[in-house]
This record gives structure tokens, C-alpha cells and sequence, in this order.
């Protein structure tokens, strides 16, 4: 897995547009639609993340966003007091979130398009770095870390939310239920006469036609393509066991976990996702150098 693979499937699959579809024409009033449909949305699914924000304590302090989405952690930063700068990977985040911040007329410090694995920024820049979302599709994860742990300052905190390992999402959703729905469509799709399935499950099978269902199906294979869509290049799940060995120059401080979500169950509202939620939201402290 190469980082353009991984470059080319985010600019194609901005978060969101395929739930709101791109926002129009590019003019400002297209972009405010967009940013507060895509917002009101996000927020009620996820109304932890403003709170979990609140209580980083980053008011004046020098943050790196690894990272961007649509910018709406970013305008939640700023609007906490962050001097703010951000980096993503794809020009379509970079430009949507600079059109955010303009329309919001948000100062900022920096917005680059960059990879975490070549930060433009000179050592011990930052206060904070915080990314949420983003870091588990990282394969080189070591090389990752290296950079965010230079960027940072001594005594700084690196903040990131990853797919959680001990969640009903990954145990049971994807390891149980969507890989017997594989299985179960499978033979069919081979009958010869018979419409083959559209949509995502023809995806999957495509995906298993490609590789071999017995490969598509191992779990380590099967993480890929069902967290952000059946063609998303990489993902990993964690717990704070794998945290520990894939940042080797940071300690965990803190970890918790929120947002009960495991599609197809109607899971979503029935709990805070204490236990088994998806998000492992995970706070580090860099070694020192």
C-alpha cells in the first residue's frame, strides 16, 4: 500500500459528499449550505466531539490538525482559542477548509497540503497535534509518528482519534454479520442468468472476485473495506496495546471511548460507547528526546 493510493481515494470520497453530494458551484452560498448541513449532521451523530474538545485546554496554545474532513474540527479548534494550522493530504480538503475559515472569518496560522509522513514545519513547533480520524489510515504509522513527534514540542500532547479493536463495530458488525452476508451472497452472484448485485454488496464481491473470497475474507484484508467504503485503501483498528506499539516514542496518558455505531444494527442512540463504541479517542506525551 502506497501513500497515492491512499491520496487518490479521499480526494474521490470527500467525508460526507456521499451523503450531501460536493458542494455545488463553489460560491459562497453553496459552501454555507454545505458546511451546515454537513455539521448539523456530524454533530448530532457524534455529539461527543465538541465536549471531548473543551477538555484538551488548547486556548492559546500552538495546534497541528493532521487531517482535515470538511473543517469542522478546525473551526471547533479556533473557536476553543488554538492557534490553529492544519495539513491534509488531498487539495479538496485544503480548499474546503480554507473556504470554511474565510467564510467564517477564523484567523488561523498555517494551511498546508502536506503528508504526515514530510511535515513542512521545523522541529518543536507545536504545542498539540490532534487527529482524529485520519491516523489509522496511515500504513507507514511508524514513520508517522517519528514526524509528529518532532514537530512537537518537549512537554506537548499528541491527541488522536482510531478506529477502536474492542468495539461491537469491529467484533461483531464487521467480523460477523457483513462477512456472513458475503458468504451468503456469494454462491449466488456466481449463478449464471441471475441479475448480479449493485451497490455495496456488489462492491464486496467484486472486491472478493479480485483477491479470492477466502483472502478478502481473512480480517486483516476485510478492515480495509469496511470502515469508509468497499474501494477505501487501508484502515487498522486499535487498542491501547497496539497504540503502544505503533507510537513507540509517545506514552499513553489517557484513552477512552465513545460513538456506539455498527452498521447494519440499530445500535446508534442506545449508549454513550463506553465499552464497545468505535471511536478510541487516545491522549500521548512524547518521549523525551
Amino acid at each position: 500500500m502506497i501513500e497515492p493510493d491512499i491520496k487518490e481515494f479521499w480526494s474521490d470520497h470527500p467525508c460526507g459528499d456521499n451523503i450531501f453530494g460536493a458542494p455545488g458551484g463553489g460560491q459562497v452560498q453553496d459552501y454555507e449550505k454545505f458546511f451546515s448541513r454537513y455539521d448539523a449532521a456530524k454533530y448530532r451523530l457524534e455529539p461527543h466531539i465538541p465536549s471531548c474538545l473543551d477538555r484538551l485546554g488548547i486556548s492559546g496554545k500552538r495546534l497541528l490538525e493532521i487531517g482535515l474532513g470538511q473543517g469542522s474540527e478546525a473551526e471547533l479548534l479556533i473557536r476553543r482559542g488554538a492557534r490553529w494550522t492544519g495539513v491534509d493530504l488531498t487539495e479538496t480538503a485544503v480548499r474546503r477548509t480554507g473556504a470554511r475559515l474565510a467564510l467564517h472569518e477564523l484567523p488561523y496560522d498555517g494551511l498546508h497540503q502536506a503528508s504526515v509522513l514530510h511535515l513542512p514545519f521545523p522541529d518543536r513547533t507545536f504545542d498539540v497535534v490532534f487527529s482524529h480520524g485520519v491516523l489509522h489510515h496511515v500504513p507507514d504509522i511508524h514513520r508517522a509518528q517519528q514526524e509528529i513527534h518532532r514537530v512537537l514540542k518537549p512537554g506537548g500532547e499528541l491527541v488522536v482519534m482510531l478506529y477502536a479493536r474492542w468495539s461491537l463495530n469491529y467484533l461483531v458488525s464487521i467480523g460477523l454479520l457483513r462477512r456472513m452476508a458475503l458468504l451468503a451472497a456469494h454462491p449466488v452472484a456466481r449463478l449464471g442468468g441471475l441479475p448480479q448485485p449493485k451497490g455495496l454488496i456488489g462492491a464486496h464481491l467484486e472486491n472478493a472476485r479480485r483477491l479470492g473470497l477466502a483472502q478478502y475474507l481473512r480480517m486483516r484484508t476485510f478492515i480495509h473495506s469496511n470502515t469508509d467504503g468497499p474501494h477505501n485503501p487501508y484502515s487498522q483498528v486499535y487498542d491501547v496495546r497496539r497504540v503502544g506499539r505503533d507510537f513507540p516514542d509517545f506514552d499513553v496518558c489517557h484513552a477512552e471511548k465513545h460513538f456506539l455505531h455498527a452498521p447494519p444494527l440499530p445500535v446508534h442512540g442506545l449508549g454513550s460507547g463506553k465499552a464497545l463504541g468505535w471511536h478510541l479517542w487516545v491522549r500521548l506525551t512524547p518521549h523525551a528526546r
